[in-house]
């Protein structure tokens, strides 16, 4: 456990929290659940939660951009998500057989998904990546997936390669080396890189990417990569696969897919889809997701060629009850209309503050996200804030270190909650909550600068 610093501000308004850290210790590995979570001197420990604040154990406040890590398109506690899961608790928390919840649900996913002829629920995003890549190799032959690098699909071993610097080692230990012969990672600013090793390789049965960018678009893909992919993996007979488990139901009610205009074979959902309680999803062409499908009287079907799937909590009613009741309020648009419009202001008042401050930093993003960087931008005079041409490396870094930490501390300090150096809005967000986040950064910035990190 970390010393705090004396007359450290975080930790003199955090005494609680200090307490229960230090309990958690003898409990968790570094007291956490969550890698993300960890930060020095020690995490927060929240309360409870409603629209966009959340409050700490020790009774600070906060706006709040985590946004339950970009699950909360509709804030905390909405009180449609609230009444459903309330009132689906009194039926049957897991009957353990199918429901007519899970059937509501995934029609809700079909309608508004493009790709989704067919849907199967999963317990999170990571399980959902895991079996996307499985279908993909079964329904092609084939034994190889491209992913790209620094693009983050889940935490099972196969994601684990190439997400990390040095991308040619996985980022984690723990994942056998023969995991690595079954994944090419390649640069996704190399398109001729790309499609030699499409043309080249044989045995690609898939290629699996973030839709908009590395974690998130922090290191955004250039505009029209999605739809050459897709001609290119088209061409090849490449199963492309969408990892829509942030931009899903975020970049539109059918996703950044709807909101590209790019269709993909396949797509991986999490997050909104279940409306901040956990639940994700493969949806994708018909053909494809007919892999799971039981075939009866043929037994060599069914033990051979069929891809296996259980899981105890799929469709789990009280999630495909609050899925539901998020999913309907999603397909109006509306929340989407508040949450960017919102996003632009925001991105619009912080990049104020940096102009009247005179620092190197630049706050770039589009619709309901946006991410701080905190370093020269290359591209200040004329780059509109919405896609970022800066260094990959560098933009990539700025999610994680000193400058990072620091700045997530100290718009925890002044109010506000961030999660890496970004964050996500939700139609819960107001215009005041932009006003008063926009004074926060800027005092954020001068404690920065008295630390000699801007």
């Amino acid at each position: 456990m970390s010393v705090p610093a004396q007359g450290d501000p975080f930790s003199i308004a955090r005494p609680t929290s200090g307490r229960l850290y230090a309990e958690a210790l003898e409990v968790f590995p570094s007291g956490i659940t969550h890698d993300s979570r960890y930060m020095t001197p020690f995490p927060l420990y929240i309360q409870r939660a409603q629209g966009s604040r959340k409050w700490d154990v020790d009774g600070n406040e906060y706006i709040d951009f985590v946004m339950g890590h970009g699950a909360l398109l509709l804030g905390h506690c909405h009180p449609a998500i609230v009444k459903a899961v309330v009132a689906q608790m009194s039926v049957a928390t897991h009957p353990g057989g199918c429901s007519e919840q899970e059937l509501e649900w995934g029609r809700l996913v079909k309608q508004l998904i493009p790709c989704a002829e067919r849907v199967r629920f999963t317990s999170s995003g990571t399980e959902a990546t895991m079996m996307a890549m499985r279908l993909a190799r079964a329904f092609t032959g084939k034994q190889k997936i491209v992913k790209f690098a620094g693009h983050f699909h889940g935490w099972h071993d196969y994601a684990q390669i190439g997400q990390a610097p040095p991308f040619d080692v996985p980022a984690s230990a723990g994942v056998p080396a023969c995991i690595s012969g079954t994944m090419v990672s390649l640069d996704p600013s190399d398109e001729a890189a790309i499609e030699r090793a499409l043309e080249t390789d044989g045995d690609i049965a898939g290629a699996i990417l973030e839709t908009t960018g590395a974690s998130w678009a922090t290191v955004p893909l250039r505009p029209g990569f999605q739809q050459w992919l897709r001609e290119l993996t088209r061409k090849k007979g490449i199963v492309l696969i969408f990892d829509e488990v942030i931009t899903g139901f975020r970049y539109s009610p059918g996703g950044a897919q709807q909101y590209l205009g790019v269709v993909p074979d396949l797509a991986v959902l999490a997050k909104i889809l279940a409306g901040g309680l956990p639940g994700g999803a493969v949806v994708g062409r018909a053909d494809i997701m007919e892999l799971l499908s039981f075939k009866d009287g043929d037994s060599r079907w069914n033990r051979f060629q069929r891809v296996s799937h259980q899981g105890t909590f799929n469709a789990n009613p009280i999630a495909a009850a609050a899925g539901s009741a998020c999913l309907k309020i999603v397909g109006t648009g509306e929340p989407h209309r508040v949450a960017n419009e919102l996003g632009a202001a925001l991105r619009k008042g912080m990049n104020e503050v940096i102009r009247q401050r005179g620092v190197s930093a630049c706050v770039y993003g589009e619709l309901s996200i946006f991410h701080i960087y905190l370093g020269r931008c290359e591209r200040l005079g004329d780059c509109d804030k919405s896609f970022c041409t800066n260094d990959p490396a560098l933009l990539k870094s700025a999610r994680s270190g000193p400058k990072a930490h620091a700045l997530r501390k100290f718009m925890l300090v002044n109010g506000a909650d961030i999660q890496g150096s970004g964050g996500m809005l939700s139609s819960a967000h107001t215009v005041e909550d932009v006003d008063r986040t926009v004074e926060i950064f800027d005092k954020t910035l001068g404690n920065l600068a008295a630390e000699g990190l801007v």
